[in-house]
């Protein structure tokens, strides 16, 4: 166990951008999110990765959900194309099922494919036996149905953090599991707890806003350097990278509460999503 993720340990994985950099070096993140029943979803996670900092953001979702996600950001690119990470499964069918793929690439292609990948929500399922690099962001009750589709027994309450090493071992991949202390777990065996949040952060949309955050950090970490190529990533540093977006996640929660107020106001997930910046700000502030 590492400890408590801290500003310093988020702040060394970001990036500020230079006078050298273009929209594809700062990192292009794609979405397969939304559904008929939750279009916001994925207007909550573009619209996170936008204020992240990436330098481009690719929506391949519903006709509905991509027409609500232009009329918010209508910076977003709809069509194919190379991205160093994407987000899967935020306000989609437990699943992926029960919607038409229309999009040029479909959730199993993404997961037989080489390119990391934030699986929150209804694509939780496809992680199980995944080739690509994977982040799972299961709350409690999704990560016993994901350990139940691993074959491991429900997790225990009082050994949350045992449990989700368990489930990154057997899964092979890296484990959000959140909540007010969320844990990070990486199948080597590592881990730390994130508590940057606020209990205000508990309301509907957060997540698909969290999994928005994350993919921007991966895919700004490993957008191409000065040879021209993406950097390649193992799971322990995805571990870090997925730490330090949810860290950013509660650090804007908790700095759009404070603004409603001394002690602390009701926030939505959009207002988290706003207060993004000032939170990558902070944490750039500490490595000028």
């Amino acid at each position: 166990m590492s400890g408590q993720w801290t500003a310093d340990d988020a702040a060394r994985h970001l990036r500020r951008p230079t006078d050298r950099d273009d929209k594809y070096s700062r990192g292009v993140v794609g979405f397969r999110t939304g559904s008929a029943q939750y279009p916001g979803a994925a207007v909550l996670g573009v619209e996170a990765a936008w204020r992240t900092g990436v330098g481009m953001v690719r929506y391949l979702g519903p006709e509905f959900a991509c027409a609500l996600v232009l009329q918010r950001r209508p910076e977003t690119v709809t069509v194919d194309g190379r991205v160093q990470a994407w987000v899967v499964g935020s306000g989609t069918p437990v699943g992926g099922e029960g919607e038409p793929d229309a999009t040029p690439r479909g959730i199993r292609e993404i997961f037989a494919g080489h390119v990391p990948i934030v699986v929150d929500a209804g694509a939780l399922d496809h992680a199980v036996g995944a080739a690509a690099p994977c982040i799972v962001t299961p709350h409690d009750r999704e990560h016993d149905r994901l350990r139940s589709r691993l074959g491991l027994p429900p997790a225990e309450e009082r050994e949350r953090e045992a449990s989700a090493l368990h489930t990154a071992s057997a899964l092979h991949g890296v484990l959000v599991l959140k909540g007010a202390r969320t844990i990070v777990a990486t199948p080597s065996g590592w881990s730390t707890v994130v508590a940057s949040g606020t209990p205000w952060l508990a309301t509907a949309g957060t997540g698909d806003v969290l999994a928005g955050v994350i993919g921007a950090v991966v895919a700004g970490s490993l957008a191409k350097g000065a040879d021209g190529q993406d950097r390649t990533v193992h799971a322990g540093e995805l571990g870090e990278l997925a730490a330090t977006g949810v860290w950013l996640h509660g650090r804007a929660a908790t700095t759009a509460a404070q603004a409603r107020g001394a002690g602390g106001g009701p926030i939505t997930a959009l207002d988290v999503a706003e207060a993004l910046p000032a939170a990558v700000s902070e944490l750039l502030a500490r490595i000028a």
